[in-house]
């Protein structure tokens, strides 16, 4: 004998007096749920406690300040989704700078020559890492690692000292700022990492490439029997990640107006948590780009509650956000046990 269940039509009185059939929510959609809920309530409880933090300029602050991370994030995304990990990032961020600063203060190049120009090296550089991760098999561990120092190594072949900025160019590029309402204003870094958001939003929810990423991730097995075009996915996110990492290098040298070695120091770690705290699993396959961007934000405000305290230590940042690690991963666990396999 077999049982049907049949449910209510929003025209019975039994789903008329409940509002229409209920819909529980998608438990993928659990972590960002979690990530935006906890930045809404971080950001009441700082607009209660402390006058003057619900502003627009205060939060226009956060993509200010952070949106060189913003943009290595995205980057890092890319490579979480597919079930990868990019170690190199802070590193060519600080090659970045330390490329940019001695080119145009010690050779004299234009900047509209040099920014293209790191952009190409640091794509170059994704690019030949994903090469050798497809390739020859290597864990991306190991092989982002190796390219992690090589960056870092490259930075002090060139200068171990800070390389300060003095072209006009950037100069005036690092103090533009964009009306948005009021007295409230963005910098040319935060519009650029607003715009690399949603360029990543696009590609990868609405291209071939991004639904490939996200396949490639949940199972590579899969993807293969699939017929996708699983090598050159996994070199296309290593390639995109350099790509972000490099851009993150210009904003963070029109932020800092210098080149150094030291730049950027742990920065890796820092976009892996912020996409980890935006509802990325890191096994890959299930993640999104806004969550990424919530989660950075998530790091800027935290980093902004303890400032506007004054009593605290900045090192409570680095407490707080471990804290947070550890309750999204169990979260992520949560998750993974509540997938159908």
């Amino acid at each position: 004998m077999s049982i049907v269940f049949h449910t209510p039509m929003p025209s019975s009185p039994i789903a008329a007096a409940h509002g229409g059939p209920r819909r529980k929510l998608d438990a993928k959609y659990l972590p960002l749920t979690a990530t935006l809920s906890l930045f809404a309530l971080m950001a009441t409880l700082g607009s209660v406690a402390y006058d003057g933090f619900f502003s627009a300029q205060v939060f226009l602050n956060l993509l200010i300040d952070n949106a060189f991370l913003i943009v290595a994030a995205v980057g890092m995304t890319f490579v979480i989704l597919s079930g990868g990990i990019d170690l190199s990032v802070g590193s060519v961020i600080a090659l970045t700078t330390m490329v940019s600063a001695a080119l145009v203060e010690k050779h004299g190049w234009s900047p509209l020559a040099v920014i293209p120009l790191v952009l190409a090296m640091g794509t170059l550089f994704g690019a030949g890492m994903g090469l050798l991760i497809e390739r020859f098999r290597l864990q991306p561990f190991i092989v982002t690692l190796a390219g992690m120092f090589l960056a870092r190594g490259l930075c002090y072949l060139i200068s171990i000292d800070s390389i300060s900025i003095t072209n006009a160019f950037y100069s005036e590029v690092s103090q533009i700022r964009i009306p948005v309402w009021g007295e409230a204003s963005l910098s040319i870094n935060a519009v650029i990492a607003i715009a690399v958001v949603l360029v990543a939003m696009f590609i990868a929810h609405c291209t071939p490439f991004g639904r490939a990423v996200y396949a490639v991730g949940g199972s590579e097995h899969s993807a293969v029997l699939m017929g996708l075009p699983v090598r050159r996915t996994l070199i296309g996110v290593y390639t995109l990640s350099g790509f972000c990492s490099a851009l993150a290098g210009v904003i963070f040298t029109f932020y800092m107006l210098s080149g150094y070695g030291l730049h950027a120091v742990g920065l890796e770690l820092d976009a892996i948590a912020a996409v980890v705290i935006g509802g990325t699993l890191l096994t890959g396959g299930t993640g999104y780009m806004a969550g990424t961007l919530f989660g950075v934000l998530m790091l800027g405000i935290i980093q902004t509650l303890i400032s506007f305290d004054g009593s605290l230590s900045s090192w409570w940042t680095r407490i707080v956000v471990g804290a947070l690690l550890f309750v999204f991963c169990l979260l992520q666990r949560f998750f993974n046990a509540r997938t159908p396999k």
